[in-house]
C-alpha cells in the first residue's frame, strides 16, 4: 500500500466520494467497477476531454495522474474494449470514454482518434472498518443493485425515449420535454437507464428542470447488458416514483438494436405495462421507419412520436407522418408543441399550478 496525489478524478467514480490523496494497492481484482489510478502516456488533440465529479470537463494530457474504474464499452461511433482478465502494476490500459471508463481496447472509431494509453499505478483502497488500516479495493455506485428487484410506479406517467442508435437526439428530446413540462408547471423526475457510465445527459436533465435524477452507475453499474438493464429500470423507476412526481421520464441509451440492454429492457411485459408513452428519436426517415417497425412488431409498443434529425425540417416531417403513420415533431425546433403534445397524451387532465401557462 502507498499514497497517490491524484490530477482528476473521473465521473464514473462519483459514488466513492474521494479525494486527491489516495492509497493505492498492487494487488488489483479485474472485475467491472474496480477503481484504479493511472498515469496518462499519451497526447491527443481530439476526444481529450474527462468529465469530472464535479460535472465539468477537464482538458487531460500526457503525464495526469488520473482515476478512473474498469469497464467493458461496445459503441457504435465511440471505442470498444474489454475489461482485462488480470492486470498489475504498470500495465497499459485505454481509456474508453470521457466518463473515465478504463479497459482494453479492441475498435476505434477514426473519428476520435486512438484513446489514450493508461498506465496502471494501482487499485484505489478505500477503509469501511472502522478504527482499523484494512483496506478493500474500490468500487463504483452508491447502491447495490437488486436483480430480483420488484416495480411499482405509483401509478406515475411514464415516458420512455428510445433511439434508432446512438447519437440519435435522445438526450436533447429529453431535455426539451422536461424543460416544457416543468415551464407548464409539471413535476418531472428522470433517468438514464442504459449506456456507459457518463453524467453529462442527467446532469443536462437537472438543468432542464427534473426534480430528481438517477443513473445506472449509483447502483454499481459501469456499462449495461441485458443481463442488467431490466433490474436497473425496475429499481429506478421504482425509486423515482416514490417522490409522486407527476411524470418520469427516461432515456434509453444506445439503440433499439445495440448490447445495453434495450432490447431486454422494452420485452419484459412488467416494464412494458407501465410505459405510458414511448418517444422514438431517429436521425433519418429510413431510420424511423424501421425504428418504428421494431416497436410494433418486436416489442408490441405504438409509438407517441417520431423526433430526432429526421424531422429537422417540413420535408422530414411530412415523409415520416405519411410513410410511418406516426406523429412527428421536431423536438428542438418546436419544443413547445414537442412538449404540450406529450402532455397532453400522458396527462390529459392536468391542472397547471397557479401562475404556471395555461393556469
Amino acid at each position: 500500500m502507498k499514497s497517490v496525489v491524484v490530477d482528476k478524478i473521473a465521473s464514473v467514480t462519483q459514488g466513492c466520494s474521494l479525494g486527491r490523496e489516495l492509497r493505492i494497492s498492487a494487488d488489483i481484482p479485474c472485475a467491472e467497477g474496480v477503481v484504479l489510478v493511472v498515469e496518462i502516456l499519451t497526447s491527443k488533440n481530439t476526444y481529450n476531454m474527462l468529465e469530472l465529479t464535479s460535472g465539468r470537463m477537464a482538458k487531460v494530457a500526457k503525464g495526469d495522474i488520473v482515476v478512473g474504474a474498469l469497464g467493458h464499452r461496445n459503441a457504435l461511433f465511440g471505442y470498444s474494449g474489454h475489461v482485462p482478465e488480470q492486470l498489475k502494476v504498470g500495465d497499459t490500459v485505454q481509456m474508453l470514454n470521457i466518463g473515465g471508463v478504463l479497459g482494453i481496447c479492441d475498435s476505434a472509431n477514426p473519428d476520435k482518434g486512438k484513446p489514450f494509453d493508461c498506465r496502471v499505478l494501482g487499485v484505489v483502497l478505500q477503509f469501511p472498518f472502522l478504527g482499523e488500516r484494512i483496506g478493500v479495493p474500490a468500487r463504483v455506485g452508491m447502491h447495490s443493485l437488486d436483480l430480483g428487484a420488484a416495480l411499482d410506479t405509483r401509478n406515475v406517467p411514464v415516458i420512455a425515449l428510445a433511439g434508432s442508435c446512438m447519437e440519435a437526439g435522445k438526450t436533447a428530446a429529453a431535455c426539451a420535454l422536461i424543460a416544457r413540462l416543468r415551464h407548464r408547471g409539471v413535476q418531472v423526475h428522470a433517468f438514464k437507464a442504459t449506456g456507459v457510465s457518463l453524467r453529462r445527459d442527467i446532469l443536462a436533465m437537472e438543468d432542464a428542470g427534473a426534480r430528481r435524477t438517477a443513473i445506472f452507475t449509483d447502483f454499481g453499474v459501469v456499462t449495461t447488458t441485458d443481463a442488467v438493464g431490466p433490474a436497473l429500470t425496475r429499481t429506478m423507476l421504482t425509486e423515482l416514483c416514490k417522490g409522486e412526481p407527476d411524470v418520469v421520464v427516461f432515456e434509453l441509451g444506445d439503440g433499439l438494436l445495440g448490447t445495453y440492454g434495450v432490447e431486454a429492457i422494452l420485452s419484459a411485459p412488467d416494464i412494458a405495462r407501465q410505459l405510458t408513452a414511448v418517444i422514438l428519436s431517429a436521425n433519418d426517415p429510413v431510420a424511423a421507419w424501421g425504428g418504428v417497425k421494431l416497436l410494433r412488431e418486436r416489442f408490441g409498443i405504438e409509438p407517441a412520436l417520431v423526433t430526432g434529425p429526421a424531422t429537422d425540417n417540413q420535408v422530414g416531417v411530412d415523409i415520416v407522418e405519411r410513410r410511418v403513420g406516426v406523429k412527428a415533431i421536431n423536438a428542438l425546433g418546436n419544443s413547445a408543441a414537442f412538449g404540450d403534445h406529450m402532455l397532453g397524451l400522458v396527462l390529459p387532465d392536468f391542472i397547471p399550478p397557479h401562475g404556471a401557462p395555461g393556469a
